[in-house]
This record gives C-alpha cells, structure tokens and sequence, in this order.
C-alpha cells in the first residue's frame, strides 16, 4: 500500500516537472486566490488588534454619560434635539452614583489653538477635576495631573496629550514651559504616554486642564459628558443600570419617556466593528472566491490535457497492473501539488509584501503602525489547507476520467 503511494506521488512530481512553465500558469489563479486570503486575514488580523488597543484605551471597565450616541446607533437629528447636560446634573450625579469606583464630570472642545513662541498649533481640550487622575493616572508618562486645589482656585496649569509634546517641544522638556490658549498663559505640568490608535489618533492631541479654567476660557454654551468607572468589567451591568435610572431621575424623566441621554461603552464599538468586519470578509471571500474559481477552471483544464497526453502511458500502467485507485490517486496528487505550489508562491510573496509594508509605510503613514511585519502560523496553516483542497477538487474529474479509461482503447491511441 505504502509502496503504491510512493510510487504514484513519485509519477506524479515526475509530471509537473515535465511541464514547469504549464504548471505553473495553471497554479496562478491559485497564487492570487491564496494571495487575497492571507493579505485579507492579515489586515483584518491587524485592525483586531487595533481595535482592541482602542478599547483598552477607552477602559473595558468604563462607561461614558453623554448627549450623543457614539456609536451613532440613534437618530442623529433627534440626538441633537436633546438638552445638554449640565454642570449641576453632572455633578449631582458623581456624588450620588454608589455603585462605580469613581464619576467625574468632562467637558471638551474639538478644535482649539495652542501657541508657543509665536507658532500655532492645533489641539482640543478637556476641562475636567483633579479626581480623573485616577482615570488617567497610568496613562502620565512625565510630569503630574493637577490637584484639586488647582482645581478650586482655577488654576493656570495643563497636561498635555503625546501628540502635542513631540510636535510643540521636538527638542525640549514640556514641563514648566508656558503656551498661550486664547490669550491665556498656562504651564504645562505633565504630559500623557501616547495612547492614540489608528481608530482613536486625535487623542494624543488632547490636553487637560481644570474645569473652571477651562469655563473661564470657552464658556459652558455646550454639554457636558459624564466619566464613569466601575471598577471592572463583572460591576458593568450593575453600574449602567443604577446610572441609568438616576440619571434619568436627575432629568426628571417620566417613566414612559425615552433616555434623553446615551450611555456609552466599548460594546457600542464592538457591534459596530463586527458589521464592518462581516462587510470586509464578505467582499474579501466574494473576491477570493472568483479567485479560486478562475484558478479551478485553469487546473481542471491542464489537468485534461495532461490526461489526455498519457492516455498511452494510462493504458500501460492499467495493462500491466495498475489498479483504479493508483490512476485517480495519481492525478488528485498531481492537482493538489499544482495548488500547493501556488500556495508556497503567494505565501513567499506576501511575506515580503507584508514585511516591506509593515517595517516601511508606518514612517511616513503612522496611522498603520497595528499591521504585524509577520504572518501569523495560523494565517498560513489555513492558506496551505485552502490551497490541497482547492487542488483535489479540481483534479477530481480528470482523475475520475483517466481512472475509467479502457486499457485496450487507451493504449491504441495516438
């Protein structure tokens, strides 16, 4: 039996390396199809890990109180219909919620200007207390958060996000220098470890300073959003639940009215990606299966012509001997070794591709620093299993075809 398989493995390799340049052409619609299965796992590997550096960000254990629906999973007209939240209701509510570790009211601007020695530079602000260091603690990579008595007394002091260091102090400390925001001089007393992702960048533009000051500069004509960390993920339910219904009290909502309000948290996202997800894969296979079928069509073809050009030799082997099984084995093997070989093409071309892409374009285009420089063992177990099974479909019938043949009508051929 072993001998058997040998041998008509050995016959086989023989052939293809008889025909190199048919067996290759053949093999090519295999090279692209297994070439968009890696390139598409790959990047969709990369932006897994992307997404889950954004909710490590975000906090797994973290829930946002605000006016809109980041997800956007609401009506967008009606989201802005809804009355902002206040400073009161902000603060009534970090003082009454029980459940979470910790609460603190936020407020932001998108788009500001910093300016230091005469140079602007673009930012957004976050005024918020001194209690979301504890939020933000870890995140500090130099200096400190503010204190509550700079909170109190409205001090004159900010941190700054990643982003905005490397860009306004490329050469120079951050700590203690004065910027200008509005005409107003604040000295910068600590700088935040980067923590934009390719989803989330403009974090790193961020910076943070004391909510009165930030009042005494823009103003509150906007609403405010509501930090809230449970503590771990096991309190979510329980922390969502008890902050929807008092925030809904503290709204004086009725009992049939809907929120008012959105709560947001990093499931939002995930239910969001996973259409994207489901969306890119679709495409990905849909392409991947054109692919593939081209790359049938061709091998299936070869494969009648390669039958067809030992019908003689068939005829002998049948004569002498050779059972079915032998015939049919043979070419099946010869198929899936044309497929396979593809395979090893693509997987040899897309680890270069995917080195050269992953080590080179970040310096210019940080924005995809998450795509891996490697192909993962099991992106590459997956296409080499795709590729014999692509192989032993298509050279099924021609198998079938030479397996059938009359010895006596096969051997006089011409």
């Amino acid at each position: 039996m072993f001998n058997e398989l040998g041998e008509t493995i050995k016959i086989a390799f023989d052939a293809i390396r008889t025909a190199k340049l048919r067996s290759m052409l053949a093999s090519l619609g295999v090279v692209i199809g297994i070439s968009f299965v890696i390139l598409m796992g790959w990047i969709l590997t990369g932006l897994d890990n992307a997404m889950q550096d954004t909710f490590d960000m975000i906090g797994t254990d973290m829930l946002y109180i605000d006016k809109h629906n980041w997800a956007g999973g609401s009506n967008w007209k009606e989201m802005r219909q809804r009355k902002d939240i206040t400073l009161n209701q902000a603060k009534d509510f970090c003082e009454r919620i029980e459940s979470a570790e910790i609460a603190v009211p936020v407020i932001r601007t998108r788009r500001s200007q910093i300016k230091y020695k005469g140079q602007a530079y673009q930012a957004s602000f976050i005024g918020t207390v001194s209690e979301h260091s504890i939020i933000s603690s870890k995140n500090i990579a130099s200096g400190r958060f503010f204190t509550g008595f700079e909170d109190n007394l409205s001090a004159n002091v900010m941190v700054i996000g990643h982003k905005i260091a490397e860009t306004v102090f490329p050469n120079e400390e951050p700590i203690g220098k004065i910027i200008k925001i509005k005409g107003r001089k604040l000295e910068i007393i600590g700088v935040m470890k980067k923590q934009g992702t390719m989803m989330m960048d403009f974090v790193d533009l961020q910076c943070y300073v004391p909510i009165k000051k930030f009042l005494s500069i823009y103003g509150r004509d906007r609403s405010f959003e509501i930090a809230v960390k449970a503590g771990s993920e096991e309190k979510l339910d329980e922390v969502r639940d008890e902050a929807q219904g008092l925030f809904r009290e503290i709204r004086n909502l009725k009992p049939w009215a809907k929120d008012d309000f959105s709560i947001n948290e990093t499931k939002a996202f995930e239910e969001m990606v996973k259409s994207v997800r489901t969306t890119v894969w679709s495409i990905g296979l849909l392409m991947t299966g054109l692919s593939f079928i081209v790359g049938i069509i061709g091998i299936i073809n070869i494969m009648f012509v390669s039958v067809t050009e030992r019908t003689k030799e068939i005829g002998v082997r049948k004569a002498v001997g050779a059972k079915k099984r032998s015939i049919w084995l043979q070419f099946i093997i010869e198929s899936a070794v044309l497929c396979f070989s593809g395979a090893l093409i693509s997987l040899i071309m897309c680890s270069v591709l995917v080195f050269a892409v992953a080590t080179i374009l970040p310096q210019s285009v940080p924005e995809v620093s998450f795509l891996s420089p490697t192909l993962s063992y099991e992106l590459l177990i997956t296409a080499s299993l795709v590729s014999i099974f692509v192989g032993i479909v298509a050279g099924l019938i021609p198998a079938v075809r030479a397996a059938n043949m009359d010895p006596v009508i096969a051997i006089r051929s011409d």
